[in-house]
């Protein structure tokens, strides 16, 4: 559930960059004249919004890889049920992550064809 809230978090960050995007609001420059992070109520990045989703991705997966090397070994206190669901939770935050990381790309294409 956790990486759900993560996801939804970046979601609405998106949302609301596109907003900005819309109503003319011109991102703040610093010295460099690049973008700066944007950041929310917690002091988190998007790019610490997106690492920590990735990462709850993969330690999903890998509890769901040891889950099946323990059921596969015959260790006492594991079972079949206990493996096939984690294994679809590994299964169904890939496939959230996915497709999270296909909207970031289609929304990166529509900002690049935005005219300066």
């Amino acid at each position: 559930m956790v990486e759900r809230a993560e996801i939804n978090s970046v979601l609405q960050q998106m949302r609301d960059m596109k907003m900005q995007a819309q109503q003319g609001m011109q991102p703040e420059l610093n010295q460099a004249q690049s973008v700066r992070p944007v950041a929310d109520d917690k002091g988190d990045s998007f790019a610490d919004l997106l690492k920590n989703a990735v990462d709850g991705v993969n330690n999903s997966q890998a509890e769901a890889k040891s889950l099946a090397t323990a059921y596969e070994k015959g260790v006492q206190g594991v079972d079949l049920h206990q493996v096939m669901i984690s294994m679809e939770k590994a299964s169904v935050s890939f496939q959230a992550m996915t497709q999270v990381r296909n909207r970031m790309v289609s929304a990166y294409e529509d900002v690049m064809k935005m005219p300066i």
